[in-house]
């Protein structure tokens, strides 16, 4: 077991992880986007909401196992690693650090400063430099202990869980009033093309749900994970589901299913009807604060994949070192978050991240395969077995694999460019390795 960082995360913790995580921007700005992309026709766009929903919780028990059986820092990383070998496991580690986690927390900022430029204008060096500070406040948080880390984590999502179904609340108070809803819900199938769409409209949902799979990464700091990873992923994602249509519903009784699928940002859309054009702003409070909190979850979750890579001498070596006194991998996540303001700064993020996020999935198969790897040796206690093995597992791999496949159809080039910035880890994994130690790595 993995001594180093101390075991300080609970079941809530854990929980409030996951939600806070993965509830970015994406609910207060996508929707209109996923209606707009099955003709507005809302049935189909609140089933893909759910199916969404319904695949990351196959992942998700997936994880859950892998995590119980094997609860170690880096979560994912190590799956590949112990299963498949260093080489994937480092591209992922790789791809997370300079493309995927790098440009996810650059994005979030820059989103964070734009949102609260609504609020106070503001010149654009002024922005970047509040984005540069957001990272930099929440990086001093992280490197003092994941225990104050995961606190901020904690009121973060609290807040910002509240904060929607506050807004769900009042928009089905003071909308076109629930009846309307359920209206568009009875005439949703007058479309020919109802489902046509229905696949792009599950790439959307799948963005507002991504996040879920960085709560692996902390498997080294949580109190008695063989019981609280499951239990989190099953909590956590049922709640997300809950909350992503119970925010639908509210813009539903707001907009009508055209005006709700013409619209950039559902939120500030359905608000302004309901509570007038001034409320804006309160909008662009609610999406920064929820920002601020995917931003803290993530730096304190991908930060751990670094450490590890750098404990196998796959990574800088520095960024094994723990703190003295705080007990955290202080340089991995100054290291991360560093790079992250260089992105943020300069402007760079936006296509190195567009380019790559879609391979993140294609890691998220493969490691979810390595269960079947995992299942064939004894050494790896099963405590928490997934249910309806081998269907879920199998059920989630297919669908990460049909949504690269449907990105490398549907955007060939840029999908190329994405796959070719991953495997430019190559040449650095080989230096790595010539450099590593002789002991053999990913022993349990």
């Amino acid at each position: 077991m993995d001594h180093g960082l101390p075991r300080t995360l609970g079941l809530r913790d854990l929980t409030l992880l996951v939600i806070g995580t993965v509830i970015g921007s994406g609910i207060f700005l996508v929707p209109g986007a996923v209606l707009a992309q099955v003709h507005g026709s809302v049935l189909p766009a609140l089933l893909a909401w759910i199916a969404g929903g319904a695949l990351s919780m196959l992942g998700a028990l997936t994880f859950g196992e892998l995590s119980a059986a094997n609860p170690r820092a880096g979560g994912i990383y190590v799956y590949l690693r112990d299963a498949f070998g260093a080489f994937p496991a480092f591209l992922f580690g790789w791809a997370l650090f300079f493309a995927i986690g790098g440009g996810a927390n650059a994005a979030l900022a820059t989103a964070f400063s734009a949102n609260l430029a609504q609020v106070i204008p503001m010149s654009t060096t002024t922005e970047k430099l509040l984005a540069v500070g957001m990272i930099a406040l929440v990086t001093i948080v992280n490197v003092r202990g994941a225990r104050q880390s995961s606190n901020l984590q904690n009121w973060m999502t609290t807040v910002k869980v509240g904060t929607i179904v506050l807004m769900s609340v009042v928009l089905l108070s003071l909308g076109r009033t629930s009846a309307g809803t359920v209206a568009n819900l009875r005439s949703a199938g007058s479309d020919g093309h109802l489902w046509s769409g229905f696949g792009l409209a599950m790439l959307g949902v799948l963005w507002a749900y991504e996040g879920w799979q960085y709560a692996t990464f902390s498997a080294g700091e949580t109190i008695d994970p063989q019981r609280n990873f499951p239990r989190a992923f099953f909590i956590g994602l049922a709640a997300l589901v809950a909350v992503y249509l119970f925010a639908n519903l509210g813009y539903l009784a707001a907009l009508t299913p055209s005006a709700l699928a013409a619209s950039k940002s559902a939120a500030a859309a359905s608000v302004a009807t309901v509570v007038g054009p001034g409320s804006a702003k309160l909008i662009a409070i609610a999406i920064a604060i929820s920002i601020f909190g995917a931003v803290n979850g993530t730096i304190l979750t991908s930060s751990r994949v670094y450490y590890a890579m750098a404990k196998d001498g796959l990574f800088f070596q520095k960024l094994a070192e723990i703190h003295p006194r705080f007990r955290t991998p202080a340089f991995a996540v100054v290291s991360g978050s560093a790079w992250a303001a260089i992105l943020a700064a300069t402007g760079t993020f936006e296509q190195l991240f567009t380019y790559t996020v879609f391979t993140g999935w294609l890691f998220y198969g493969i490691a979810a395969a390595s269960i079947f790897v995992y299942r064939k040796r004894p050494e790896h206690p099963r405590p928490y077995s997934v249910p309806f093995y081998p269907w879920t597992p199998l059920l989630f791999i297919v669908a990460a694999a049909a949504l690269v496949a449907n990105t490398i159809l549907a955007q060939p080039r840029p999908a190329a460019i994405g796959l070719g910035i991953v495997f430019l880890g190559a040449p650095a994994y080989l230096v790595w390795r010539a450099r590593k130690p002789s002991e053999s790595e990913g022993q349990i």
